[in-house]
């Protein structure tokens, strides 16, 4: 089981390189690992319409979707405080929509 995290966008969610740069200037690196369920390169980015995320960071995943009102983080049920802080992270740079990081 998956513990889910909901944050409600105002309109459309950000963009995944405007999310990835605000991470990147918290210094969380993150890697993609499947896009829309299909394998991904670690530094690939994805379509703008993408439905599914898994990102990667420090041996963490946490699943990202896109939902009609927002996004959804899921993280695996025994994620420990490394899996839940990038939880965290991903839920503050969605959460701050397009502005710069």
């Amino acid at each position: 089981m998956g513990l889910t995290t909901t944050i409600s966008t105002p309109g459309a969610a950000p963009a995944w390189p405007a999310v990835a740069k605000r991470l990147a200037g918290r210094g969380v690196a993150v890697q993609m690992r499947l896009i829309d369920g299909q394998p991904a390169f670690p530094d690939e980015a994805p379509p703008e319409g993408w439905r599914e995320l898994r990102v990667a960071s420090g041996g963490r995943m946490v699943t990202i979707r896109r939902t009609t009102g927002g996004i959804e983080l899921v993280t695996w049920g025994n994620a420990d405080e490394a899996g839940l802080a990038l939880r965290d992270s991903l839920a503050a740079a969605f959460a701050a929509g397009e502005q710069e990081p």
